[in-house]
């Protein structure tokens, strides 16, 4: 795997009349960059925007890769939902895209990736027959299983109860320490326990906020990221009053 770039955007979006954002975005590389804000200010867009996909609106600006090579073909993507194809098995689900490419899939790391998020005894298993939980750690294995230096994940762990959050957080930050990941979340405990830059949109302006001085992956009840989440909290309630 070749090393992971950073990241620069810089432009305005807009939806018909409405400017959706309009932001100067750099996103460090072989970090972990947090997009944190309310509901409906383009922070899925921009992961939409980078990987080619339909924003449903009109982009002015540019975006690149700090290395100045091309990005398609070096982003792994999650989206909210998990596209999964429910008449294939977990273990199919999470080799699909090394099929796609005409590439014989490892098996034996996607297999050992599934015990890491503990489904290794659901391998076999259709998707239908999961939890939504247990879906979305598919999801997250299938993400992990690409190995690509550009990580997008977009509310990877909403659908998990606490316990498997704070697991699948921590093997998320361990195996992808080198790469430039982009992380789309509503909460601002993921966003103080996991970033090394913390990006908040709003409405009104896209800002960096403080994070604290220790190394991600922090602590869920250290002091720095309690308070780092209160901060975050405190200032998100009152962009959406």
């Amino acid at each position: 795997m070749t090393l992971s770039p950073g990241i620069m955007l810089k432009g305005q979006h807009r939806i018909g009349d409405r400017v959706l954002f309009d932001t100067d975005l750099h996103i460090p590389r072989a970090q972990w960059t947090c997009l944190l804000g309310p509901s409906g200010v383009g922070k899925s867009t921009i992961l939409r925007l980078i990987l080619g996909l339909e924003t449903g609106g009109v982009f002015s600006g540019s975006f690149a890769a700090t290395d100045g090579r091309p990005l398609a073909g070096r982003i792994s993507y999650m989206a909210q939902s998990d596209l999964l194809l429910p008449w294939l098995s977990v273990l199919d689900n999470i080799c699909i895209g090394a099929r796609l490419r005409g590439q014989p899939p490892n098996a034996d790391r996607a297999r050992m990736l599934l015990q890491r998020v503990g489904l290794s005894d659901h391998a076999d298993q259709k998707i239908a027959t999961l939890s939504g939980g247990m879906r979305q750690r598919v999801a997250l294995t299938r993400t992990l299983f690409e190995d690509r230096p550009i990580v997008f994940l977009d509310e990877p762990f909403s659908a998990l109860d606490a316990g498997t959050r704070a697991d699948m957080q921590e093997l998320a930050a361990e195996v992808l320490r080198t790469r430039t990941v982009l992380l789309v979340t509503h909460d601002p405990a993921e966003a103080a326990r996991l970033a090394h830059q913390i990006t908040v949109m709003s409405p009104q302006e896209t800002q960096n906020w403080p994070v604290p001085e220790t190394a991600a992956l922090r602590e869920i009840n250290a002091a720095e990221t309690l308070a780092c989440q209160a901060q975050l909290l405190a200032y998100l309630r009152g962009v959406s009053a």
